[in-house]
């Protein structure tokens, strides 16, 4: 059961503004000049570019006599000299907006670079790491994503890959209401294009922000459920449609832009679990990709999860629009690998795996079911 918002009190975080309409970005120099932008930085990764995706945007920027520089380093699992280059380009050319383009990666960057570069910023980003360490303003920001998926343009959080001398990588997250967008667009014509192997793999993280968001243990409130079951029933009913039958169908896109968006509303209020908790150390240590990281995972912790009861009720609500059986048949379908050993992680490496998942200490407690260590190493030998 869900307590009411009058009993315990609720606070709901949400992106400003969102215009989702085929073809809106084409407009994106006249909707920042609107807000009084000159000198923009695009922030996105190489392979947007090369396929043209940013055309169209530069175009209307261009129309406008909107300044702009384009940093287009960002790569996935985004580095901290990926964040730092990108905010000297932002300072250099004394930016007064930050566009987000792209992926997950691209709009993490974005946000932090929006922080960062805000000239009255005296915080270094080993000072925004944590929930709410993020002080002062930061330049307005609009975010633009090119697949259905991280939900980060309707999140005020940002992943990157820290990597200091003699430590193993590891994922590190800034949480905080300022990173989250003045403004989101949604076009669905740039994901037309999309590899089918990146439209299952984003709509498949997509699917695990609704799962997790639903049954999260502190926070989840009435707004959350609502937004993760219409998710969930969106991406569920058009994501096959993307990936197989009708990669060009506007309408399917632009559902599993709205499906990844609710998504994302969902789990910033109401923050995801185990699941990312041991994913994320596949993606900094392997470089496997954030949805199969994700993927491969989810079945076996919802075995886990499954054994306490208030998981197993708040699965079967679930289930009346997305059960189990569904889930193998989904991730069957869109041609999901099922076990680590397919991304030649081995037993070895487990001990890895388990070390880095328990340092996750922002989203293990928000797991609907206690998990120690022990559990966590049961849950990757499953998962071999």
């Amino acid at each position: 059961m869900v307590c009411s918002a009058a009993t315990r009190g609720l606070v709901f975080n949400a992106t400003r503004k969102l215009i989702c309409r085929p073809g809106a970005s084409k407009a994106i120099g006249r909707i920042l000049g609107e807000q009084g932008c000159r000198r923009a930085l695009l922030v996105t990764d190489p392979n947007i570019r090369k396929l043209g995706l940013l055309d169209s945007a530069i175009v209307s920027l261009q129309q406008e006599r909107i300044g702009f520089e384009i940093f287009d380093e960002v790569h996935a699992d985004p580095a901290v000299a990926n964040v730092e280059s990108a905010v000297a380009v932002a300072r250099a050319m004394r930016a007064d907006h930050v566009i987000g383009f792209g992926g997950g990666s691209p709009m993490d960057v974005a946000k932090l670079v929006a922080c960062l570069a805000e000239p009255d910023n005296s915080q270094a980003l080993d000072d925004m790491y944590g929930v709410d360490m993020v002080t002062g303003r930061r330049l307005p920001l609009t975010l633009v994503p090119t697949t259905a998926g991280s939900g980060s343009e309707a999140t005020s959080i940002s992943i990157v890959t820290d990597s200091k001398p003699h430590e193993e990588p590891m994922k590190k997250g800034v949480v905080s209401p300022m990173l989250l967008p003045d403004q989101a667009i949604l076009d669905a014509e740039l994901t037309l294009d999309l590899p089918r192997h990146v439209s299952a793999d984003t709509g498949m993280d997509a699917i695990v922000h609704c799962i997790e968001a639903f049954t999260s243990r502190l926070k989840r409130n009435r707004l959350t459920d609502a937004l993760a079951k219409g998710a969930l029933d969106l991406l569920s009913k058009n994501v096959r449609i993307v990936v197989h039958s009708k990669p060009h169908d506007v309408e399917a896109r632009s559902n599993m832009l709205l499906g990844s968006y609710m998504a994302g509303m969902a789990f910033n209020n109401a923050p995801v679990g185990a699941v990312h908790a041991l994913a994320y150390p596949l993606g900094s240590h392997f470089h496997i990709s954030h949805g199969s990281s994700n993927s491969v995972v989810l079945p076996h912790v919802l075995n886990f999860n499954r054994l306490d009861p208030r998981a197993a009720a708040l699965y079967t609500e679930l289930a009346l629009c997305f059960d189990s059986k569904e889930l193998k048949t989904l991730q069957h379908d869109l041609g999901m690998r099922k076990t680590l050993r397919e991304f030649g992680i081995t037993r070895d490496d487990v001990p890895l795996l388990a070390r880095e998942a328990m340092k996750q200490t922002r989203l293990l407690p928000n797991n609907i079911r206690d998990i120690g260590d022990h559990d966590i190493v049961g849950i990757y030998l499953e998962a071999l």
